[in-house]
C-alpha cells in the first residue's frame, strides 16, 4: 500500500477525486500552510508526496519513492541527500508555459515600444524616437520546453522569425523555425534581435550568458529571462547596460533572488524588472492544471505497481 501526502490546496471535492483515483491506498491530506505540523512520525512512512514540502521534510521520508512537485523548477530536490536514493521526481511542467510567456512577451513589446520611458517621463510631452517591431525581427529561444515554445509561437504570431536551442535538437517544437545545439550558441547570439532564455538551474546552464556572450549579443537587441537567474552573469549585464550595450532587458528571475533593493539594476530605464511572478498560480488556469498532472501521474503510477508515474 502506498501512503500518499498531498499539500496541494484542495477542496473537498477535489480530495475525494485523489482518493478516488488510489482506491486500496492512504491519501494523507494537508494544506501547504501547515507542512510545520509535520513531524517525522508523520513522515516516515510516506510513499509519495505531491507538493513542494521543504528540503527539510523530504530528508524525514525515508520510504519516499516518488516526489510530484506542483512547480516546474526542481533544482531544490536535486542536491545530493535530499531524496533518497532510487527516488523518483517529476514536475509540474505543462502547467506554466502560457503563464510565463505572456509575461514575457508583455515585457517585450513593453520594451519594444519604449513603455516604461513613457511611463517614467514625469509629464513631459516628448517623442522618445524610434521603436521596435517583432515583424521580420529573429528570435533566439534558449530553452523549447513548455515555456520556450509558448514564448516563440507568440513571437511567430507577430511576424518573427524564430531559432530554438535545446539539449536534443533533432526533438521539434511548436513554434520554433529551426533547432539548434547548445555548441551553436555563439555563432546565433549575434543574429539575434531577441534572445529569451526558459532555461532550468543545472550545471550546464548556470552562468551561461557570461560577459563574453553577452557583447556578443547586437548592440540594440532585448535580453529575456523567464528561466533561472543563475543562466545570466548579472553583474557583467549590469555592467554593460550601464556602457549602452543592448537595447533593453526583461527579468523575471535574477541571481541572487531578492535582487537587492540598492542593485544598480532597479534604477535602470532600459531594464524591466519582476520578482520571479511570471509562474506561480496568479492566472486562475494554473492550478487547474497542476491537479490534472498530478492526478494523471497518480493513477500511471498506481497502475504500473509504484514503478513510474509517467
Amino acid at each position: 500500500m502506498e501512503i500518499i501526502l498531498n499539500l496541494l490546496p484542495l477542496t473537498r471535492a477535489q480530495q475525494i477525486a485523489f482518493m478516488d483515483a488510489s482506491k486500496g491506498h492512504l491519501h494523507r491530506f494537508l494544506d501547504p500552510g501547515y507542512t510545520r505540523l509535520l513531524n517525522k512520525d508523520m513522515l516516515e512512512d510516506v510513499t509519495v508526496i505531491i507538493g513542494n514540502p521543504s528540503p527539510a521534510i523530504i530528508k524525514q521520508c525515508p520510504r519516499l519513492k516518488w516526489l510530484q512537485t506542483q512547480s516546474a523548477g526542481t533544482e531544490q530536490y536535486e542536491v545530493p541527500g535530499v531524496l533518497p536514493e532510487g527516488a523518483i521526481l517529476t514536475n509540474a511542467s505543462g502547467a506554466y508555459g502560457h503563464a510565463v510567456a505572456e509575461h514575457m512577451f508583455a515585457m517585450l513589446l513593453a520594451l519594444m515600444k519604449r513603455l516604461p520611458a513613457y511611463r517614467d517621463a514625469k509629464g513631459a510631452w516628448e517623442d522618445l524616437g524610434p521603436v521596435k517591431t517583432l515583424e521580420n525581427a529573429q528570435v533566439l529561444v534558449l530553452g523549447t520546453g513548455d515555456l520556450g515554445s509558448n514564448f516563440a509561437v507568440m513571437c511567430k504570431a507577430m511576424g518573427a522569425r524564430t531559432a530554438g536551442i535545446r539539449r536534443h535538437p533533432d526533438q521539434p517544437a511548436p513554434g520554433i523555425d529551426a533547432m539548434y545545439g547548445m555548441d551553436a550558441l555563439d555563432d546565433l547570439l549575434p543574429q539575434a534581435d531577441v534572445v529569451c532564455l526558459m532555461l532550468p538551474h543545472n550545471k550546464d546552464t548556470a552562468g551561461l550568458l557570461n560577459k563574453e556572450r553577452l557583447q556578443k549579443m547586437k548592440s540594440d537587441a532585448i535580453l529575456l529571462n523567464g528561466g533561472r537567474g543563475s543562466a545570466i552573469d548579472l553583474d557583467a549585464l549590469t555592467e554593460l547596460m550601464a556602457a549602452g550595450h543592448l537595447w533593453g532587458a526583461g527579468l523575471d528571475v535574477t541571481d541572487p533572488e531578492p535582487l537587492p533593493p540598492d542593485h544598480p539594476l532597479w534604477k535602470q530605464a532600459r531594464v524591466l524588472l519582476t520578482p520571479h511572478t511570471a509562474g506561480g498560480n496568479h492566472l486562475p488556469e494554473i492550478a487547474p492544471k497542476i491537479r490534472a498532472i498530478a492526478l494523471e501521474r497518480l493513477q500511471r503510477y498506481l497502475a504500473s505497481g509504484g514503478e513510474s508515474p509517467v
